[in-house]
Parts: C-alpha cells; sequence; structure tokens
C-alpha cells in the first residue's frame, strides 16, 4: 500500500495557523470580563457613539417639533404637578414650586428614560448580536450618551423657568457636571443589572416600570422632605440612592449652593457601588445573550 504525506512546506503551514488560531481562540487566553469589555468598548467607541446617534435621530425623525421634545416633555409634567400640588396640597418650597419640580424632575427622568432605554435596546436590538459582534455593553452605554445629550437640552427650559419665577441663577450652576456624570454612572449600574435580568426574565421590563412608579414617589421630587415623619423621612434619606443624587442635581440648579458632603459622600457610594455590580455581573453573563435574545 502505497503511503501519502503531506508536504513539509503545507504541514509547517498549517502548523503555524493552527498555532495563531490557538492562541486567538482559546478561553485560557482571555482576561477577566470586565476587563476585556472595558477594552472592547474603547476599541468600538466610534460604534457606540453612533448607537447613540441613531437613537437620536430616529426618536424625533417624524416629530413635527424634533428635538424640541426634549425640553416641552418636562415643561407639561411640571405644570400638571405644579396645579395638582402646589395649589391642592400647598407644599412650601424655598423658591418657587415649578423650578423646584422641573429641577428634580429632570434628574428623574434621565434615570428612569436611560435604565428602561439600556433593557430595551439589548432586548429588541439582539438580533444584532446574532450577525456581527458588538460588546454587550455597547446598547446601555449608547441609552446613557442618548440621555446625557437629552439633559443638557433639558437645561434650557430649566433655567427659562427659574428666570421666570426669579429663582437666583448662581455660579454654582458650573457644579453641574459632577452629579450629572454621577446619574449616570448609577443609572448605567442599574440599567446593565435590569437588562441582564430581562434577557433570562422578559417579565421584568413590566415589572421595572411598576418600581419606578414607586421608586419616584418615594423619592422627594414631587414634594419637600422635610414635610415627611420623622420616621419614614429616615428610611427614604437613608437608604435612597435617588434621593442624593437628585438632591445633589437640585441644589446645583435650584438652591444655588454648594452640595455638602453628606450628600456628595453617599452619591458616589451608591454610584460607583451600582456601576460596579452592574458591570460585573453583566458581562460575566454577556456571552449567553446571543443564545437568549
Amino acid at each position: 500500500m502505497k503511503r501519502f504525506s503531506i508536504p513539509p512546506l503545507i504541514a509547517k503551514t498549517q502548523e503555524f495557523d493552527g498555532l495563531i488560531n490557538h492562541s486567538y481562540y482559546d478561553s485560557a487566553f482571555r482576561g477577566l470580563p470586565p476587563i476585556e469589555e472595558l477594552r472592547e468598548i474603547i476599541h468600538y467607541r466610534d460604534l457606540i457613539f453612533q448607537l447613540a446617534r441613531r437613537d437620536i435621530t430616529t426618536r424625533y425623525k417624524r416629530s413635527a417639533l424634533g428635538i424640541a421634545w426634549t425640553m416641552l416633555n418636562p415643561l407639561g409634567m411640571m405644570v400638571v404637578l405644579t396645579i395638582a400640588f402646589s395649589h391642592i396640597f400647598r407644599f412650601q418650597t424655598e423658591h418657587s414650586y415649578p423650578a423646584y419640580v422641573l429641577s428634580g424632575l429632570l434628574a428623574w427622568n434621565f434615570f428612569s428614560q436611560t435604565t428602561n432605554a439600556a433593557m430595551v435596546n439589548l432586548v429588541w436590538g439582539g438580533g444584532l448580536l446574532h450577525r456581527i459582534y458588538i460588546p454587550r455593553t455597547s446598547f446601555a452605554l449608547a441609552a446613557i450618551i442618548t440621555g446625557l445629550i437629552n439633559l443638557v437640552f433639558a437645561l434650557v427650559p430649566l433655567l427659562l423657568i427659574n428666570l421666570i419665577t426669579r429663582v437666583p441663577i448662581r455660579w454654582t450652576l458650573l457644579f453641574i457636571p459632577i452629579p450629572m456624570v454621577l446619574l449616570a454612572a448609577f443609572a448605567l449600574g442599574v440599567g446593565l443589572l435590569i437588562s441582564t435580568l430581562a434577557v433570562y426574565y422578559p417579565d421584568v421590563a413590566e415589572m421595572y416600570s411598576i418600581v419606578l412608579l414607586g421608586w419616584m414617589y418615594l423619592t422627594p421630587i414631587i414634594y419637600p422632605v422635610s414635610i415627611l415623619p420623622e420616621t419614614i423621612r429616615f428610611w427614604i434619606v437613608r437608604f435612597n440612592p435617588m434621593y442624593y443624587l437628585v438632591e445633589l442635581y437640585r441644589d446645583s440648579v435650584y438652591y444655588g449652593r454648594l452640595p455638602s458632603l453628606d450628600l456628595i459622600i453617599p452619591a458616589v457610594l451608591f454610584s460607583l457601588f451600582a456601576l460596579t455590580v452592574g458591570w460585573i455581573i453583566f458581562t460575566y453573563k454577556a456571552d449567553e445573550f446571543s443564545y437568549r435574545v
């Protein structure tokens, strides 16, 4: 029987290709998922910005007023809440009630909209995961970038209401990027966490809207925290991350003062904790998403 052999050059080429493929695909060469995901989003940063740009353009593409809805939507909510609460319940605030509500509402809307968008974008955009490689955190990051852009535009009606209602606009407005960054970090962490849960349990999307509604009323957005009984105030203030983040934002644009360390330290700790936990859980589970969405 005649024995065939692979030519030496072909054998060497195959051996070399095998080493390359082994070094590329072997999971032993992968780093920790949270670190690898961070490297990937830096590498794919242009794609993430394109996703954010798509979200903005598609959201207002067919709207007659376009991006003006970013400013009109919170203004409409402010009018409704002002009529319902300032005239019926008559809360006492340091400055005008409309400016008080709007300042808290903008911070809350950013959180609720971005966390919802992070979850929906991953679940409904899951088909993209089957066609091309894309860092799984891209959807959440694009939602955060979109939310930050909307939040900046929404400052225009807030400052306008401040002027109309004679709320002083002070230099502390320059501090506003700090609470915005902390809000973004907290929203990203929560968004990644609920996105992970929504992939495995689709009912989470419906349940989260109920959680948000209850969370909003447990956060001093439409009422001052001073009206709450001492026992209830302790729980709402001490264990509610959004209390610190909303008040941090409100201090800069409504009260016109620099936030105290009693607000800054808990806000930073809650934001870093949420971001770290959400990022770790999401990235460790990310490889399974393409099989479930």
